[in-house]
């Protein structure tokens, strides 16, 4: 069983991610998140750019009504020390987490607790609404291709926590994982981790990856329990002026 590379997560991230529209300018791609936050609008480099083809990718991201906004990957430690120097701050640092599907296929599956839904139920975009998560990013999900499914957990007889998970080529990815707040601390979110290893299981692929802000301790916390190992990162830089 090989081990996904960095790369193909970061491609794996954008497939079952997507961004609303996306195209070349220049040496960068830029991406029309349409209000559905930073991973689908954020701008990267296609090649080797310099400081000069900087306003080229700030105006296009200005002209979808974004503010400018750069993913800084693997071996771009280039375009970091540029933006810096541009006087772009950091925002959000991400760990890029990978687990083996045995890891959570040997935990039993509570079918009482989880469930597999999709298109997803409107009680489930009310738990999503709560964490913040609303329609710009539920459009997300409906255009992600591919197999795809939402696992909506229960606590007793009440709809308690919510996620999305996507796959391509052989890797799922969790995404958008919430638990409503009167749920918490309860085990929910780990037995819907677990759900989401066996759905991947059913769809025969290998491993499952998340993305998780490094300043998210508790979150860290339970991937790393669960058999989520640091085995990338990125972050942004953004135009504060």
């Amino acid at each position: 069983m090989t081990e996904p590379s960095v790369e193909s997560l970061y491609a794996l991230t954008e497939a079952t991610w997507p961004p609303a529209a996306k195209a070349r300018v220049g040496p960068w791609e830029i991406r029309e998140g349409r209000g559905a936050g930073s991973r689908v609008s954020a701008a990267t480099p296609a090649v080797q750019a310099t400081a000069a083809d900087l306003p080229l990718a700030e105006q296009e991201m200005r002209d979808l009504g974004q503010t400018p906004l750069f993913m800084i990957r693997k071996g771009e430690g280039w375009l970091d020390e540029m933006l810096a120097e541009q006087g772009y701050p950091i925002k959000d640092p991400v760990f890029l987490r990978l687990a083996p599907v045995a890891a959570m296929t040997a935990l039993p599956l509570e079918r009482a607790k989880t469930f597999r839904v999709w298109p997803p139920l409107e009680t489930q975009k009310e738990i999503w609404a709560e964490g913040g998560i609303g329609p710009a990013r539920l459009a997300v999900m409906d255009r992600a291709e591919g197999p795809k499914t939402t696992i909506l957990g229960r606590d007793g007889n009440s709809p308690a926590g919510t996620a999305f998970v996507a796959m391509q080529n052989g890797v799922a990815m969790l995404h958008a994982m919430e638990v409503a707040a009167a749920f918490r601390r309860r085990g929910l979110a780990r037995k819907m981790i677990t759900a989401v290893g066996h759905w991947t299981a059913d769809h025969g692929a290998s491993h499952v990856a998340l993305l998780v802000t490094k300043a998210n301790a508790g979150a860290n916390a339970l991937y790393a329990s669960m058999g989520f190992e640091v085995v990338g990162e990125y972050h942004y830089r953004i135009k504060t002026e």
